[in-house]
C-alpha cells in the first residue's frame, strides 16, 4: 500500500526489529528521527483499517509508535511526517497468521553490505529452507538462513522462502541504495603524478651526489701526502748600508780653478 502524501524527504523511520514480516501477536516499535527530536514528528500509516492515520499508543508520544500485538489488519505502509511538510520514506510491514515468514531488512540496505535472510516458522527451529528472488531459486539452507554478500543494485527485488511440509512466506521487497560514489579519476592528476614522482627522484639523486662530493672534499682536505717532505724555512733580511745617505752626510768642498796664460 503506497503512501499518498507528498512531502520533502528529510527524516528517517526506524523499525525494531528491522524486518518487514511479522507473525500475528508479535510486537514492533517505530520511531521518527533521532532521540530528542521535536515531538512535532509523528508516525503515520496506511492500512486496510486506517488511511493516513497517526500510529500512536498511550505509552509513547506522537514520534513513536509501539504496537504490542500485531494483527493482519496492521499490514500496510508506515512513514514519518511533520506539520512543516517533512517526511520519510515509507516502509511496508506485513503481518500474517500463516506458518512461515521471511525475515529480511525492511529498511534500505547500502551497496556492499552483507544481507542476511532467515526463513522462520512458528514451531520449527531447525529447518531446511529454499530462498527465491523474483520467483527464481537462489539457494537452500539446512539452518534456515542465508547471506547475500556485498549486495548491489542487481540484488534488489522480491524475496520469499519456503519450508518443505510447512509452506511458504509472502514476498518482501529488498531495497538497495547506492553507496558513496568514489571521486572520478582526473586526467590532470594522472599526468601530474608521474611528473612529480620523477622530479622528486631527480632531486633526491642530486642531493645524494652532493653529499658524496662533500664527504670526499672533507676527507681530501684533512689528508697528508706521505710522498712529500716538509721542513721549516726561516728567512732573515740583513740591514744594508745606505751609501747615498752616507755620501750626502759627508762634508762637501768647492774650489775655483782659473785657467792660466801659457
Amino acid at each position: 500500500m503506497a503512501m499518498l502524501t507528498l512531502c520533502a524527504l528529510v527524516a528517517a523511520l526506524r523499525v525494531l526489529p528491522d524486518r518487514s514480516q511479522f507473525f500475528q501477536y508479535e510486537s514492533v516499535s517505530l520511531s521518527c528521527g533521532q532521540e530528542g527530536d521535536s515531538p512535532a514528528w509523528r508516525v503515520k500509516r496506511n492500512t486496510s483499517a486506517n488511511i493516513d492515520q497517526e500510529c500512536s499508543s498511550e505509552r509513547t508520544n506522537e514520534s513513536h509508535c509501539f504496537i504490542e500485538d500485531l494483527y493482519p489488519l496492521d499490514t500496510g505502509a508506515y512513514w514519518c511526517e511533520s506539520a512543516a511538510g517533512g517526511c520519510s520514506d515509507a516502509v511496508n510491514i506485513m503481518v500474517t497468521a500463516g506458518p512461515v515468514i521471511l525475515e529480511s531488512p525492511v529498511l534500505p540496505v547500502t551497496e556492499g553490505d552483507d544481507v542476511s535472510l532467515r526463513c522462520r516458522t512458528k514451531s520449527t527451529s531447525n529447518l531446511t529452507a529454499q530462498f527465491y528472488k523474483d520467483g527464481v531459486l537462489i539457494g537452500s539452507s539446512s539452518t534456515g538462513d542465508i547471506t547475500v554478500p556485498g549486495v548491489s543494485q542487481a540484488d534488489e527485488g522480491l524475496y520469499r522462502c519456503a519450508v518443505s511440509g510447512a509452506g511458504g512466506s509472502s514476498e518482501s521487497w529488498l531495497t538497495v541504495r547506492a553507496g558513496r560514489p568514489e571521486p572520478p579519476d582526473s586526467p590532470l592528476a594522472g599526468f601530474l603524478l608521474p611528473v612529480v614522482g620523477a622530479c622528486l627522484s631527480l632531486v633526491l639523486l642530486v642531493l645524494l651526489v652532493l653529499l658524496v662530493l662533500l664527504c670526499l672534499w672533507r676527507n681530501h682536505k684533512g689528508r697528508v701526502d706521505p710522498d712529500v717532505s716538509y721542513t721549516d724555512v726561516t728567512i732573515t733580511q740583513e740591514a744594508q748600508t745606505n751609501s747615498i745617505r752616507d755620501a750626502a752626510a759627508a762634508p762637501t768642498f768647492y774650489s775655483t780653478v782659473k785657467p792660466g796664460n801659457t
